[in-house]
Parts: C-alpha cells; sequence; structure tokens
C-alpha cells in the first residue's frame, strides 16, 4: 500500500490523534513524579509522571525510553504499556492518543529537567499530593495491575461543567 492510500482525510468526526507518552518509574514502594515547574504553561506546580510528543519517525516504545532519559537521565529498558489514553482535546476532530508505561529501575539518582522537579514518592502517600486531575483514579489502577494483564483502554472527555469523564473499554 502506497503512503497515498493510508486513507487520512480531515473530519469533525474522527480524531487526528496526537501520540505522547506518559511513564511512572518504580523503584521499591516508590514511583518517580515530576511536579511541574510554577512557569509551564499546563500542570504548573502539579505532579504527574514524565514523557511527552512523540517525534516525527520515533515509535512509541523509543519515545517513551528517550523522554525517560531527558527527563530523569534515567535509562530504563523495562517498560511496560498499561494503558492507552484517547484524549477528547476539545478541538473537534483532535485528539491526543497516550500510551502510558510503568517500568522498574534500580537507580534513584536523577538529574534536574526543565520541566520541573522530580521526586521520589511512596505509593501510599499518592492520595496526598496535587496530582494531575486523572491520575487520582489512574496511578491506583496502575500501581496494583499484573504486568501480564493487557492494557487498559481508557477515552477522557470533559462534561459541560468542564469535568473530567474517564471511560473504560471493558474487558473481554
Amino acid at each position: 500500500m502506497a503512503q497515498a492510500d493510508q486513507g487520512v482525510t480531515v473530519s469533525h468526526n474522527r480524531y487526528q490523534g496526537i501520540p505522547r507518552v506518559l511513564i511512572f518509574l518504580r523503584h521499591g514502594r516508590d514511583v518517580l513524579l515530576l511536579k511541574g515547574a510554577p512557569n509551564k504553561r499546563i500542570w504548573a506546580n502539579l505532579y504527574n509522571g514524565v514523557g511527552g510528543h512523540v517525534e516525527a519517525n520515533e515509535d512509541i516504545l523509543s519515545a517513551a525510553r528517550r523522554e525517560v532519559i531527558e527527563e530523569t537521565g534515567l535509562t530504563v529498558t523495562d517498560l511496560h504499556l498499561q494503558a492507552v489514553v484517547n484524549v477528547d482535546a476539545g478541538t473537534p476532530g483532535v485528539g491526543i492518543l497516550m500510551s502510558v508505561f510503568t517500568g522498574w529501575t534500580a537507580e534513584r539518582q536523577t538529574t534536574s529537567s526543565v520541566e520541573g522537579s522530580l521526586h521520589w514518592v511512596p505509593v501510599s502517600q499518592l492520595d496526598q499530593l496535587a496530582l494531575v486531575e486523572d491520575l487520582h483514579w489512574l496511578l491506583p489502577q496502575l500501581m496494583t495491575r499484573p504486568l501480564t494483564d493487557p492494557p487498559l483502554f481508557l477515552h477522557y472527555s470533559y462534561d459541560d461543567q468542564d469535568k473530567l469523564v474517564i471511560r473504560q473499554a471493558p474487558t473481554g
């Protein structure tokens, strides 16, 4: 099939996806979170995983590995796809397709990043942090599910009051 035959047309009823990756690294009973820099346009002063955009000519897994290195200085080869999230970006026909990974690292020493400050947080204390809004639901799911389970398939949208709505595809 030729590149021109991929069937890409602009439609307000179908998403054109912006691929992103989000990674949560574990060490013992802790998870590595990035507290967004106060000057960030989105998620300023909120805790999130590390990650970002997938670059042109890059696959999803390579993007996740690159983002981990860029934002933490850690090298991690053992990443597991845990969720695929389709985010309604609020613009007709535009969506974010986010691949969420977890991984383990033997290292704890991180390097600084312009994105914000890195913190190893005990999983038992996640509910005490100012997290990006979906993480109050997503992180407990990720921290307890077996790596052998298939990924979660999720859709994020916002209701009339601008409240996040999380839909999970049924399994099986």
